[in-house]
């Protein structure tokens, strides 16, 4: 379907391309504004005051008011007349009006979820109805529409001749205008017969953009529908798409689903070759005067600091345009990125599809109108993800602590010889998905004795796969709370066939790696930290240096505290290493905190209830590395801003010069 884009919320718009890289990529900004663009600025967003920078932008052409394809699809393109089609068919849930079939000459249509509709220039019939969540077979040849259910378990049979031309181009589950929402269904083995070739598509469980060809026929496949889901073949005897293809050969296409966008560049960005690594933003002023900033990241190409810090992109791009569906959430506030992506039906990859299945790629090469250093979580009525993060960047910077800085998409690329060059590698505020690769580069970090600065909560959890502008999450029922939860059986990821879900599951993950884990979500107060009595042992005197008292943390931006929204503690059975030490706690969490109903505790209820409690520990690694973890969501945003100092900012001071030195 062809959707204008709605700027009730946001007046401009856009993304830049590539989103991370180093200074030799030139970047291309595209946008979509309700009025003429009359300013462009880049501003350095990790600096106080957001410093307007002299950089070279090029004006390509003017800023129009742009539309976008929203759901996925296919087509088939025949030199031939088609005489005879078959294909296998799972019909989800679609309200409304969808079309199945457009052949030119005659559609078949789904009405109201199952009704079946044949649809000819001066005709319109209703053939039947057809069942939902059941694998059919359908069959078309010499004008006989003939389906069957595919298996013996529950029967379904439908035949009817139908006054039809034999058409040179099928479209599946849209119109040829795509004026209507795209049909949610699942189709497998389509096969096609034609005056002079005969040509059969198997689907691959590996996604791919590219056009199938089959004989002298082409598929093609618009807008990402998801690979490697369950097909009529699957059985239960396997969960793993790389043993049993033939399990997984099926494709399902969303009303929702979208491609990466291909708007024309309106400008163009020359970075200049000795421009420090950082986060950026092209700050846009349309002729009303509204301004909107688009962030990007430049990465460092050689080592010019001791410690770097790597932007977790893949949490921004798993969170960016998250829907919010309000009769979900109680809201504590609102922002004007969640209101533009409810406004456009678009989809995070924590929200899920109009059939209830959840959304699975993002791809950085859309609008991500809630990625922005203004934003405002309204589930927590408080910064979060980028601004946080940025808050932590600006303290480092005004206290004369160097970085550089790259990001996870960087990371995923050069692996663990790019961290190497550095004495300390930092995180962010809540580096929660990352990718195998990443996650080896971070490990042979560390065991070659680098120093891990894990800043923030529930990090280095579940896995995630890059192809190109793409990212894939899959969920399954062993990560089950407010997102979506889908089938053990479609966790594998269908970028790269490896297994999804959390990495713990597969001997790696947060707990082996840092030694702690998330134990608790909540959205209203933090709470400070106290230290632990190892916290006063001489080996961690330099980390204290110049605390006073016992608690700190009693203050911050989000959620008025250091230990909150997502906070960790250890667990023996889950992965954590001996030698931990556990330097800090918090307790005394409100009851709206939750447990993450991932971990079992021997003790029962007793043991749950006691473990309720954040834990900031140091793991020393047997080759002089070490990981920090300062396992909570809120610990950054509890560092002073300008012109002030607390005990949040000297710990962070003294753990970042320590790392470096």
């Amino acid at each position: 379907m062809r959707r204008t884009i709605d700027h009730a919320a946001m007046a401009v718009t856009g993304y830049v391309e590539p989103w991370t890289g180093d200074a030799a990529r030139q970047r291309l900004v595209s946008c979509s504004s309700r009025s003429p663009v009359e300013a462009v600025r880049i501003r350095a967003l990790d600096r106080d005051d957001l410093p307007e920078l002299d950089w070279p932008v090029k004006r390509l052409q003017e800023v129009k008011h742009c539309s976008f394809s929203q759901g996925s699809w296919l087509s088939i393109e025949a030199p031939a007349a088609v005489t005879a089609l078959s294909f296998e068919l799972l019909l989800t849930r679609n309200s409304g009006r969808r079309v199945l079939l457009d052949t030119g000459s005659f559609a078949l249509l789904i009405e109201d979820n199952d009704r079946l509709i044949y649809q000819a220039p001066g005709v319109e019939t209703q053939i039947g109805t057809l069942p939902t969540n059941q694998w059919l077979k359908v069959e078309f040849a010499a004008g006989t529409l003939a389906i069957t259910a595919l298996h013996r378990f529950s029967p379904f049979t439908l035949s009817c001749e139908l006054a039809a031309q034999t058409p040179q181009r099928l479209i599946f589950c849209s119109d040829s205008g795509e004026a209507l929402p795209t049909l949610n269904c699942r189709l497998a083995n389509i096969a096609v017969t034609t005056e002079s070739d005969r040509a059969n598509w198997t689907f691959p469980t590996l996604f791919t953009a590219e056009p199938l060809p089959a004989g002298d026929l082409q598929l093609t496949l618009h807008n990402n529908p998801t690979f490697c889901v369950r097909s009529a073949r699957w059985d239960g005897s396997s969960l793993d798409p790389r043993l049993t293809p033939s399990h997984y050969d099926a494709i399902h296409f969303h009303d929702t689903d979208m491609a990466g966008l291909e708007w024309s560049a309106n400008f163009a960005i020359d970075i200049p070759a000795d421009a420090r690594s950082g986060v950026y933003a092209v700050e846009l002023v349309t002729a009303g005067g509204e301004i909107e900033r688009l962030p990007f990241f430049v990465s460092a190409q050689q080592a010019q600091s001791r410690l770097l810090f790597v932007a977790p992109t893949a949490t921004y791009l798993a969170y960016a345009d998250e829907f919010l569906p309000p009769h979900l959430y109680e809201w504590i506030g609102t922002d004007r990125g969640h209101a533009f992506a409810r406004a456009n039906n678009l989809r995070s990859l924590y929200d899920y599809h109009s059939d209830a299945s959840g959304v699975s790629l993002a791809s950085t090469r859309r609008p991500k109108a809630t990625l922005r250093d203004d934003y405002v979580y309204p589930l927590c009525g408080a910064p979060h993800l980028l601004p946080v993060d940025l808050h932590f960047l600006r303290f480092a910077a005004r206290n004369g602590i160097a970085f550089d800085l790259t990001t996870d998409h960087d990371l995923h690329r050069d692996g663990a010889g790019l961290l190497a060059r550095y004495k300390g590698v930092v995180t962010g505020s809540h580096p929660e998905y990352l990718s195998v690769a990443m996650e080896e580069a971070y490990r042979t970090y560390v065991a070659g004795g680098g120093r891990l600065a894990y800043m923030g909560g529930n990090g280095f959890a579940a896995a995630v796969a890059f192809k190109d502008n793409l990212m894939e999450l899959r969920r399954g029922p062993t990560q089950p709370g407010r997102t979506w939860d889908g089938p053990l059986a479609e966790m594998p990821l269908a970028l790269t066939n490896e297994p999804g879900g959390y990495l713990r599951d597969r001997g790696r993950g947060e707990f082996s790696l840092t030694g702690v884990g998330i134990a608790l979500m909540g959205f209203s107060k933090a709470l400070p930290f106290t230290r632990a009595p190892a916290s006063h042992d001489e080996a961690f005197a330099w980390l204290f240096d110049g605390v006073i008292g016992e608690n700190f943390g009693d203050t911050g931006m989000v959620l008025g505290g250091a230990a909150g929204y997502e906070v960790d503690n250890t667990n023996w059975l889950l992965g954590t290493p001996d030698g931990i030490v556990v330097l800090a706690t918090a307790s005394g969490f409100s009851e709206d905190y939750v447990d993450d109903p991932g971990r079992w505790y021997e003790g029962g209820s007793p043991e749950r209830e006691a473990r309720r409690l954040a834990e900031m520990t140091y793991l020393p690694h047997p080759s002089g590395g070490a990981v920090f973890s300062a396992s909570s969501v809120c610990f950054l945003g509890a560092l002073p801003g300008p012109d002030d100092q607390n005990d949040v900012g000297r710990i962070t001071t003294n753990l970042l010069l320590h790392f470096a030195s």
